[in-house]
């Protein structure tokens, strides 16, 4: 990861911080219940590419439009607030569409937040506080408090303070990316700094709705059945002579193989179901047949 990415020496004595890139994937995959029924469609999320800051240049690229912070006390071993950063505008068009509205946002956007817009970025914070936690429990047991809304900045954090920047990508269907941060203080993590630059195997269990759908797509897979009734085996001379009418005789037993490719999953027997021909299955092979195949 580029060294621009990751700030100076100075600002990250923590090193490339391979596993807190890797626990914010991991966080992604986890907040889709979080989004998804505020903003009421199906999302993608991903964690963009880690980086560490002064408190006050991270203000200054932000500028002055409005934004909803939310401070998350860590609680166990860490000692600090990590800061839930949401773009006003995304927070105010997340509000129309969880009243049902169409995402509708006002220009120019306000000056404050309304008490329903800081009430929905508190929901958020407590729906985020669980998996952020989750995510971490690899490294360390640290638990995330959401405390109340602030969107005056300048007293979260003194302006020299280095903080960790972790985003987070939302996209639904073909609509533009909106992107929420969580801010973690490079001091609070310094007990933790060994394990953040080393790497950690993901031991979670996969994301239960993707494998819920993943089961789905595969079981509306499109197999070929077919069953072979005869394969009967002539003469060269025989095959140079065919002309319309010559009958080649073929001779099958009392069942038939029914395959899948080239594979053979069973056997049955001829006859007709609802004016077609037909195959009763009379029997299937079993796994355990099927790996001494």
């Amino acid at each position: 990861m580029p060294d621009a990415l990751l700030g100076s020496p100075k600002l990250n004595p923590l090193g490339d911080l391979h596993t807190l890139q890797h626990l914010s994937a991991r966080l992604a995959r986890a907040l889709r219940p979080v989004f998804e029924p505020v903003l009421r469609r199906e999302l993608r999320l991903w964690a963009e590419p880690l980086s560490v800051q002064r408190f006050a240049d991270y203000r200054a690229e932000r500028g002055d439009r409005l934004t909803a912070w939310l401070p998350l006390v860590m609680g166990g071993p860490a000692s600090g607030n990590a800061l839930f950063a949401l773009d006003g505008g995304f927070v105010l068009h997340a509000l129309d569409l969880f009243f049902g509205g169409t995402g509708h946002v006002a220009q120019p956007l306000p000056t404050e937040l309304s008490p329903a817009a800081e009430a929905l970025v508190e929901q958020l914070g407590e729906g985020v506080a669980g998996p952020l936690a989750h995510a971490w429990e690899p490294l360390a047991p640290i638990g995330f408090t959401p405390a109340r809304v602030e969107i005056h900045a300048a007293t979260l954090a003194d302006a020299d303070d280095a903080m960790v920047v972790t985003r987070l990508g939302l996209a639904g269907g073909e609509g533009e990316p909106a992107f929420v941060d969580i801010l973690y203080p490079v001091a609070a993590l310094k007990p933790h700094g060994a394990t953040l630059a080393g790497k950690v195997v993901d031991k979670a269990e996969p994301d239960p709705a993707w494998r819920h759908r993943l089961t789905r797509a595969a079981m509306g897979v499109r197999l070929p059945v077919r069953s072979v009734l005869a394969e009967p085996v002539v003469p060269l001379s025989l095959l140079m002579n065919l002309k319309i009418g010559d009958v080649i005789p073929i001779d099958f037993g009392p069942e038939v193989p029914v395959m899948i490719g080239a594979e053979l999953i069973g056997t049955g027997t001829v006859g007709a179901a609802n004016g077609h021909a037909a195959v009763r299955l009379s029997h299937l092979k079993s796994l355990d047949e099927g790996s001494h195949a």
